[in-house]
């Protein structure tokens, strides 16, 4: 009796303390800030960009596979670099700014050439944040409420 409420005491502590984790493959697209801010080299950042896919997600982080461990010679881990990620997720395309914290080499096993890359969360862009955290809630689409039907009468 005493064990299972010390041990259900410890599970709750620890999701409190560990966010949970949502297991889901979606595509990603991660780039840099340009070091000039103007259209045009936003636009070039862009460009340069490199496509993945998420292993997991939660409030405080997100995994993705990469192809490559850096965009041109900017590493994605390390030198606390920002990251613009954007996920197409259900809900539709969310973005978010990350920094690169840990990588390792064969993200699905040992024979693969892709980089597990482990960011934490930093920030959203305006209207992201709430259908992240939707999707991390619930795993699906957001419902909306069905609009009023009218009868026209002629």
């Amino acid at each position: 009796m005493i064990r299972k409420l010390i041990s259900r005491l410890n599970r709750s502590l620890s999701e409190k303390m560990v966010p949970p984790r949502r297991r889901y493959t979606a595509p990603v697209k991660v780039w840099f800030d340009p070091d000039i801010n103007s259209e045009r080299h936003r636009a070039a950042a862009m460009s340069s960009c490199i496509i993945g896919e998420t292993v997991d997600m939660s409030r405080s982080g997100i995994g993705f596979l990469s192809p490559s461990i850096r965009i041109s010679e900017k590493y994605l881990v390390g030198h606390e670099r920002r990251l613009n990620i954007e996920i197409d997720l259900p809900n539709g395309k969310v973005r978010i700014l990350a920094i690169g914290k840990r990588y390792k080499k064969g993200g699905a096993g040992a024979d693969d050439d892709r980089f597990l890359i482990g960011a934490e969360i930093v920030g959203y862009e305006s209207g992201s944040e709430e259908a992240y955290m939707h999707f991390l809630k619930h795993g699906r689409r957001s419902r909306k409420a069905a609009g009023a039907l009218e009868l026209g009468i002629d």
